[in-house]
């Protein structure tokens, strides 16, 4: 079931690791904070939120996935607004990926912002995390994407459950994904 190891030695190993880690971090090549800048600007994100997204899950991101709420659109309202439209279209560095709370209409949503590389149904709220993992996985093995490479981009707190059910890379807030400078 994935839960800690019963072997002895644990705390040790983990000890030696977080410090080995610590050790290394602080000598990394410029050259290697200057790419991994460079790839941050790419993504659209601020570096610190890369570095911490890259240094938790030991991947670098290949996609952004948007929840509705932080795209503001709704049943009415499919399109995008042009600010955070402009920001998505120019994203060209990684996949960009929509979910969509019910009952915004794919096919709608997709004919009004076609930048989007795949489209998928949002976990409804009563779901459970099994549910909630497999309405992730659907939308991330539809590209082949693995999922700790897959950063989600939402507004509220049951999207970021659903970042830690699907076992994304991570979760930023809108606010943040979309007041960022690159």
């Amino acid at each position: 079931n994935n839960g800690p190891t019963m072997e002895k030695g644990r705390a040790w190993r983990r000890h030696a690791w977080t410090k080995a880690r610590a050790e290394l971090l602080p000598t990394l090549p410029l050259e290697v904070v200057r790419l991994r800048v460079r790839r941050a600007r790419e993504l659209g994100l601020d570096y610190k939120a890369y570095a911490s997204i890259r240094a938790a899950s030991g991947h670098d991101v290949v996609a952004l996935l948007f929840s509705s709420n932080a795209l503001r659109v709704g049943p009415s309202a499919v399109a995008v607004p042009a600010d955070r439209a402009d920001r998505i279209a120019a994203l060209r560095a990684c996949g960009r990926l929509a979910i969509l709370h019910a009952p915004i209409a794919p096919d709608a949503f997709t004919d009004a912002n076609p930048v989007f590389d795949a489209v998928g149904p949002a976990p409804r709220f009563t779901d459970g995390w099994g549910a909630m993992r497999a309405a992730i996985r659907a939308l991330t093995a539809e590209r082949g994407l693995p999922g700790d490479r897959v950063v989600l981009i939402g507004e509220t707190s049951f999207e970021r459950e659903w970042s830690q059910a699907g076992r994304l890379a991570g979760y930023l807030p809108a606010d943040r994904y979309f007041g960022a400078r690159t």
